[in-house]
């Protein structure tokens, strides 16, 4: 069996933390999706950055992926996201379009504040259905700021994470 791989997509950080997490509890590689144009992460230019991710949302944008994502690598591939006007940055739209996630597991987390997964998950379900896609992790943003150890351990149970070693 191939070794997992953890991919993010994080400007602020709080999927990143949540990732590195994961990634210390499951032995899984680590990588961030980046995308061709980075966004600002000053939290000072939040509304610049909700301007902006709502205009791409709007208009359907796929923003580029910067770096090349070996999937192939990998059977299981966990994919971490902030929540963007209810729904995943467009760049995660780009990512399930421009890879081939069948026959691969997908274990979805996000960060958000308040709304869950949005739906998500179902929409990660709906664009890859050659996959197959387990319980994701909707935590709190603030709650992935100040630790999400004891809830990722117990998601990691509830789906029965095996751990590679």
């Amino acid at each position: 069996m191939k070794k997992g791989l953890i991919l993010y997509f994080s400007v602020y950080g709080t999927a990143k933390l949540v990732a590195e997490e994961i990634a210390r509890q499951t032995n899984a590689e680590l990588m961030e999706i980046e995308p061709v144009v980075p966004y600002d992460s000053d939290r000072n230019h939040y509304n610049s950055l909700a301007r902006l991710a709502k205009r791409e949302h709007d208009t359907d944008m796929r923003p580029q992926i910067k770096n090349r994502l070996p999937l192939e690598d990998y059977d299981t591939i966990f994919i971490g996201y902030p929540m963007w006007w209810y729904t995943f940055p467009m760049i995660i739209y780009t990512l399930f379009e421009a890879y081939d996630f069948s026959g691969k597991t997908i274990i979805p987390f996000n960060t958000h504040m308040g709304s869950g997964d949005g739906g998500t998950y179902k929409t990660i379900k709906e664009l890859c259905p050659g996959a197959n896609v387990l319980k994701g992790l909707p935590i709190e943003m603030s709650d992935a700021e100040g630790g999400a150890e004891n809830a990722i351990k117990n998601w990691l149970e509830n789906i029965n994470y095996q751990v590679l070693t």
